[in-house]
């Protein structure tokens, strides 16, 4: 694993992003995004998924590339919640999503064979569980995604998929800190707006986030959602007050902190990119998402750069986050191979 004492500021910059790219193969595109950008990791889609010798000669390659050119191992991460959301197909194990799951044994094993398939093809990080919760009452957008409205079920049931999925060697995330269920709108579509108080959020929405910190969790994925009781002004994925004030001061946690896809409506139709790495970076977010490929990841590499370049704290605060990226790399992919 390479000493960050020698990072560069391109180095640092580029281990802070996480993308998404197009094809099937190892191409040129991507040994630009791996060798010039220096990418922290990719993300998977159904888009790059054909078969599962297709999926492992491809992260093989990426590896390999990164390898040669002196970089860390690659996170190669993927959505494989099931149900709903489950970016590999047959013949992977299909699975029907967290609002059917009748018992932690039904958790044990999707977590135990998911995370069996994505070792066998080269993947090292699902962006699973869900850990929002969706109330009875409300027309809620993760209904079918989240595992019920219950914080003691959402935990018996999380914690189990993060400890047999890193205990079977695939870094969990849990999503959406600090949770969407409460919301009826999309954020992929555009920014929903949450006004509930704190005292509620902390009472029920953040109990099963506070289980997965004990879990240790090896990720957090922030949301894309404004929560005007903690912050009236930036959505979770900007802000400081949810990320450091809440999340890691507050809560304790010590993990990867991550957004959401910065492609979604709730960014892109209410933020420009300059403004939002600038408030990623202020926020101690470790990596921002770009997951459809397109100018954006240079520009929100050169941002990073030039804040880096220009501001000492923001320097030392980028040097601290690659730290926890390359601890986490350390110890799920420090054997990784070509």
């Amino acid at each position: 694993m390479p000493d960050i004492s020698d990072f560069s500021l391109q180095q640092l910059a580029g281990q802070r992003l996480m993308v998404g790219f197009d094809g099937y193969h190892f191409t040129e595109d991507l040994k630009d995004l791996i060798g010039t950008l220096k990418v922290a990791g990719l993300v998977l889609f159904a888009r790059n998924c054909s078969a599962p010798d297709q999926i492992d000669r491809l992260c093989r390659d990426c590896q390999q590339f990164a390898a040669e050119c002196g970089q860390p191992p690659l996170i190669i991460a993927i959505d494989q919640e099931g149900g709903q959301v489950a970016r590999l197909k047959a013949p992977f194990t299909q699975f029907p999503g967290n609002s059917k799951m009748q018992s932690t044994e039904d958790a044990r094993q999707f977590a135990e064979i998911t995370a069996r398939e994505l070792k066998s093809i080269g993947v090292n990080m699902n962006f699973a569980p869900v850990l929002d919760l969706a109330p009875k009452h409300i027309e809620s957008i993760m209904i079918e995604r989240a595992f019920g409205d219950d914080p003691n079920w959402a935990i018996n049931l999380g914690t189990t998929i993060i400890d047999y999925l890193q205990n079977n060697g695939i870094m969990s995330v849990a999503k959406h800190f600090p949770g969407i269920g409460r919301t009826t709108l999309d954020s992929h579509q555009d920014l929903p707006v949450l006004e509930v108080s704190r005292d509620a959020l902390e009472s029920y929405d953040l109990v099963p986030f506070k289980a997965a910190i004990t879990h240790q969790v090896a990720g957090i994925m922030l949301s894309h959602i404004r929560y005007t009781a903690i912050d009236a002004d930036w959505p979770a994925s900007l802000s400081t007050p949810v990320t450091k004030e809440l999340l890691r001061n507050q809560m304790g946690y010590k993990g990867l902190i991550l957004t959401d896809d910065l492609d979604m409506g709730a960014i892109t139709k209410h933020y420009d990119l300059k403004s939002a790495v600038q408030q990623i970076l202020a926020a101690d977010v470790d990596i921002a998402l770009i997951c459809h490929r397109s100018s954006k990841m240079e520009q929100a590499w050169e941002e990073m750069i030039h804040q880096m370049e220009n501001h000492a704290v923001r320097r030392h605060q980028g040097r601290q986050s690659v730290e926890r990226v390359l601890k986490l790399k350390q110890t799920y992919l420090s054997n990784s191979t070509a």
